[in-house]
């Protein structure tokens, strides 16, 4: 099943990461329901972040097997001209501007790795994900180092908290008022999981489930490296925050759908995506 040529995620060392940050996501839906929402949002997300040059080519996407591992293969390249700061876009050569994205989807474990083919060794960065029923304050001690941190990682480790209903962390360039789960209605859902009662929205939650995001980032660029790898980390929770609120938002959109509906609108997506990426205005959060 795949091809054999696959890399093996578990071979790969990201020790010499630099920083090593953990972002918790609650969300209103179960963990069985999140691997749909998720496939589903992404295919939508990349279209909204594609055109004028700038975007998502998806090279690779196929199911993979790796001894006992099973899950999708993903290979995409990520052209960044106008996504990163401008300070980096002055200082970076013609064509360096692109981010490959490998991804081993096992889920409800997923391994994603990004790199640079300029910079080579110097950067990376690499995304363990756990999709796990319930929230970290229902059990502290089964949830609070879900990725098996040794005693060096849990003291390098910084934790981010994200909550999706406190539109105090959108930007007002990102914010849309039917992105905003706690004024967008589910009518597919009984009871109705939205409009999240902002900021307070967890004690009543029921299914419930959290996304644990552990990055482990890497930029060696004499004088760049403590404002990129700041950069990353702020750019990072703006991203998750504005994706899993449209992926909540979404609901009526994803609920019910199969796995096999999910392949189908990949493909779809694929072909949109190579029209979309060299025509029109450059689309999505762009950096000044």
């Amino acid at each position: 099943m795949g091809e054999k040529t696959v890399e093996d995620p578990r071979e790969m060392d990201f020790s010499s990461a630099s920083r090593i940050v953990e972002y918790r996501i609650p969300l209103p839906i179960s963990v069985e329901e999140y691997q749909v929402a998720q496939l589903y949002a992404v295919a939508e997300a990349s279209k909204n972040e594609t055109g004028g040059g700038d975007g998502i080519e998806v090279l690779v996407n196929e199911p993979y097997e790796i001894d006992e591992q099973r899950g999708q293969y993903t290979h995409k390249i990520f052209h960044l001209s106008s996504k990163v700061p401008g300070f980096v876009r002055m200082l970076a050569p013609s064509g360096s501007l692109e981010v490959h994205e490998k991804a081993w989807n096992a889920y409800p474990f997923c391994r994603t790795v990004y790199s640079n083919p300029y910079m080579a060794d110097n950067f990376f960065i690499c995304i363990d994900t756990w999709h796990k029923k319930g929230f970290v304050e229902d059990d502290e001690e089964k949830f609070g180092n879900v990725h098996k941190l040794n005693e060096k990682e849990l003291k390098k480790r910084e934790i981010v908290e994200i909550d999706i209903s406190d539109e105090r962390a959108v930007s007002s360039n990102d914010y849309k008022r039917e992105e905003d789960p706690a004024l967008v209605f589910s009518a597919k859902t009984q009871p109705p999981r939205c409009p999240l009662k902002r900021n307070d929205w967890k004690k009543d939650a029921d299914p419930k489930m959290t996304c644990y995001k552990l990055y482990h980032i890497k930029f060696k660029w004499w004088g760049l490296q403590a404002r990129v790898e700041a950069f990353v980390i702020r750019a990072v929770k703006r991203l998750l925050t504005n994706f899993h609120r449209q992926l909540v938002c979404w609901i009526d959109k994803w609920y019910g759908l199969t796995i096999e509906d999910i392949r189908e609108i990949e493909d779809a997506t694929k072909k949109e995506l190579d029209l979309m990426r060299n025509k029109g205005q450059v689309r999505g959060m762009v950096e000044k």
